[in-house]
C-alpha cells in the first residue's frame, strides 16, 4: 500500500515531468576561466605589459575608491550634530559620486583585459586608507578624515596618470585626469569649507572694526 509520501514523491514527479531543460543547474563549481592578475588581451592597440601595469595601478585606485565610498556612507549614517542635515545630504551625494567611479574605473580595467577587485575582503587588503573606528565620531574628525582620504586618492592618482601617459594609454590617463581628480577635487572643496572658523551667529566685530569696515 501506498503511503503519502510515496504520494506526494509521485505527484512532484507529474508535475515536474518535461520541464528538465527549463532548470537551473545549481550548485555547478569548475576552474576560473582568467585568475587574477593575468590578462586576456584585448584588440585594443595597446601592449600587454601596458595593459598589465595600468590595470594594476586602477585597481589600487578601485580599491580605495570603493573605500571612499563606504566610508563616506558611515559618516552618512552617523553625522551628528547642528550641521546634520545638510552634511547628511552632502556626504549621500559624494557617496554616489564616488559609486559611479568605481563603476567606471572597473570596467576600464576589465576593457584591458584584466580583473577587477570586486569582494569586500579583497578590497580591506589592497587599500592603503586607514580603517575607521567602528563608533560615531565627531562632525570635524569625519570631514578631516574623508579629506585625509582623498588626498591619498589624488596623489595616487596623479603619480598613475603620468605613468599612463608615457606609456602611451591615453584612455587610462583620461579617466584618471578626467574623471577621479577632478571629481576628487571637487569634493574636497566641499568638505573642506566645512571646517573654516566662521562664527555661525554673528560677525567678529572686533576685527572688523580693527580693519577699518
Amino acid at each position: 500500500m501506498a503511503t503519502k509520501a510515496d504520494k506526494r514523491s509521485a505527484s512532484y514527479r507529474q508535475i515536474e515531468s518535461g520541464t528538465e531543460r527549463a532548470k537551473p543547474i545549481l550548485h555547478q563549481n569548475a576552474r576560473e576561466i582568467q585568475p587574477y592578475g593575468k590578462i586576456a588581451k584585448l584588440p585594443i592597440a595597446l601592449d600587454e605589459k601596458v595593459c598589465a601595469a595600468s590595470a594594476e595601478n586602477l585597481n589600487q585606485v578601485l580599491a580605495d575608491t570603493m573605500t571612499l565610498r563606504d566610508l563616506y556612507k558611515k559618516h552618512h549614517w552617523q553625522v551628528a550634530g547642528h550641521t546634520f542635515y545638510q552634511l547628511h545630504l552632502l556626504f549621500d551625494k559624494h557617496h554616489d559620486e564616488q559609486d559611479e567611479l568605481v563603476d567606471v574605473i572597473a570596467e576600464r580595467i576589465q576593457l584591458l583585459g584584466a580583473i577587477s577587485l570586486a569582494m569586500a575582503a579583497d578590497i580591506a587588503e589592497t587599500t592603503i586608507i586607514p580603517r575607521p573606528p567602528r563608533g560615531r565620531e565627531e562632525v570635524p574628525v569625519q570631514l578631516s578624515r574623508l579629506l585625509e582620504a582623498h588626498e591619498i586618492i589624488l596623489k595616487e592618482a596623479r603619480t598613475m596618470a603620468a605613468q599612463a601617459d608615457e606609456a602611451e594609454d591615453d584612455g587610462t590617463n583620461d579617466l584618471l585626469v578626467s574623471n577621479v581628480i577632478r571629481s576628487n577635487e571637487l569634493q574636497v572643496w566641499f568638505l573642506a569649507e566645512h571646517l573654516v572658523d566662521v562664527p555661525v551667529v554673528h560677525a567678529d566685530n572686533a576685527k572688523a572694526a580693527a580693519s577699518g569696515r
